[in-house]
């Protein structure tokens, strides 16, 4: 069976408009934090719901031989579990993944006519908390499978996985891909809707993922606090403290880290880089809503490019012991924590930088202070395997199909746990670390993996404003579409 385009090009802006928009909204509207956000999200009902409203949805659809289920561990957050049997001779496995939770909600930082859990299309845009990052990759998984049988078309075995954790650095996977190893298989290809695009022009590939490692800095130097006027001179602030030590990762004027985080970088990564470059120009930077005249840290491309897909960052991203301006009085304070978030080069596991890191900032404090660096969150990046000829033509040609552009290939600067679950799934069993899967090669020999996703510029993932472009999403279906039917094909 040939694939009718113009058939999948009306259903996929139906399924958008009549059921994913719809669905979306409401699932936009429950306030269902990940559990690294939400120490309440077992009891309060929430994450439960909106894993309820999407598995409601998948159950109603009329997918031929699908199986779909709620699986549960205590103490984890579950996940939805779906098995679609093949209809062609000779089956392959296809593993597709998404994830249902959000990160906080920062009120304060959205439009006044927008909100994190208020559904709002706008300008052709959908807004609200979790909607492109990613509640849409159910919707889209099954809304592909649907397209295909419609038509009659011959399709794989299909595994689609929606976890619940992944903003906590997908924690609570791990558990389920060792329990439901046999029946998820050997995947022939994996699909990931939850990364992002270079442009709202043409179909973009994730080829290599940073991973991230967040935690608390705490300096402390008194058991009481007191007045600046008696301390100060003789007691060392603990913030100039904090300064210090962040200055032994972090060169404060140029931003670059720690050699012992960094790593080589693959030279054919850096051709991706070049071409990359070129297309998007300088939208790498005008993207943001700079404030007054700040400026990129260079107007060289290609080294902004690097630096966010393969050079280790660093954002302090909270902090605490600090009081608010309007309260701020004449004291020195007892101690300072700082949240550091740490983007990590795709081919550095989590495990070591948290090792480098801990020894750096804790070695030797300055005055003797009493300094700890505890790790909340740590997930390994991932640096994509070689992509076959075939799916490499077929990536360009559904983008030619439904684009009218060329593919392109592009490093993410963010990261998704669950692609370094899949090179090794670190469990953490008290302090002991226990390797499940050794390397990609070793865990899905013959796998290609399709990593993409509607994170495109102005998308806000995480911050106020978050939005997805329709039209780029009826688009990227399409595409999903038409690259399953590749497969099915091989």
């Amino acid at each position: 069976m040939t694939l009718d385009i113009q058939k999948v090009k009306e259903f996929s802006n139906k399924v958008w408009d009549e059921q994913i928009i719809p669905t979306l909204s409401k699932y936009i509207e429950i306030p269902n934090q990940s559990p690294l956000f939400d120490k309440d999200w077992a009891t309060n009902g929430y994450t439960d719901q909106a894993m309820q409203l999407i598995f409601n949805w998948v159950k109603a659809q009329d997918v031929k031989g699908m199986s779909v289920e709620i699986k549960t561990i205590p103490d984890h957050t579950p996940i939805i579990f779906i098995v679609i049997e093949p209809t062609r001779e000779n089956p392959k496995n296809v593993l597709l993944y998404g994830h249902m939770d959000k990160q906080p909600p920062l009120p304060e930082l959205w439009d006044a006519d927008l909100g994190p859990y208020k559904a709002v299309v706008k300008n052709g845009k959908l807004f609200g908390r979790g909607g492109a990052d990613d509640g849409y990759s159910t919707f889209a998984s099954i809304a592909a499978v649907q397209a295909l049988q419609q038509q009659n078309i011959p399709h794989d075995r299909y595994v689609i996985i929606i976890e619940g954790s992944e903003e906590s650095g997908s924690v609570h996977l791990p558990a389920y891909i060792t329990k439901l190893e046999k029946e998820i298989g050997v995947p022939a290809l994996v699909v990931c809707l939850d990364s992002g695009s270079g442009n709202y022009d043409q179909l973009w590939m994730t080829s290599s993922l940073r991973g991230v490692l967040t935690g608390d800095l705490t300096v402390k130097v008194l058991d009481q606090a007191s007045h600046s006027g008696s301390a100060s001179g003789i007691v060392p602030s603990s913030f100039r403290i904090a300064k210090q030590l962040i200055s032994r990762i972090e060169d404060e004027l140029t931003g670059e880290i720690h050699k012992d985080l960094q790593v080589e970088i693959p030279s054919y990564r850096i051709d991706q880089i070049k071409l990359c470059s070129e297309v998007l120009g300088n939208t790498i930077f005008e993207e943001f809503e700079w404030a007054g005249k700040t400026h990129p840290v260079t107007k060289d491309l290609i080294q902004l490019h690097i630096n966010k897909t393969w050079k280790p960052t660093l954002c302090v991203t909270g902090v605490e012991g600090i009081p608010p301006c309007s309260n701020a009085g004449n004291v020195l304070r007892t101690h300072t924590t700082l949240k550091l978030s740490v983007r990590l080069p795709p081919s550095m596991t989590a495990e070591k930088a948290t090792k480098v890191l801990k020894e750096i900032l804790e070695k030797d404090p300055p005055y003797g202070a009493s300094v700890t660096f505890k790790c909340d969150k740590s997930a390994t990046g991932w640096d994509s395997p070689a992509v076959q000829p075939w799916l490499d033509a077929a990536l360009g040609e559904a983008s030619h199909t439904f684009y009218g552009k060329p593919h392109v290939y592009m490093g993410e600067g963010g990261t998704i746990p669950f692609m370094g679950l899949l090179g090794y799934a670190v469990c953490d069993i008290g302090f002991t670390y226990l390797l499940i899967y050794s390397t990609v090669g070793e865990k899905f020999p013959q796998a290609q993996f399709v990593i993409t996703g509607l994170l495109g510029p102005g998308s806000n993932a995480h911050s106020g404003n978050e939005s997805l472009d329709i039209e780029y999403g009826k688009k990227l279906l399409g595409c999903i579409i038409y690259m399953l039917d590749r497969q099915a094909k091989q």
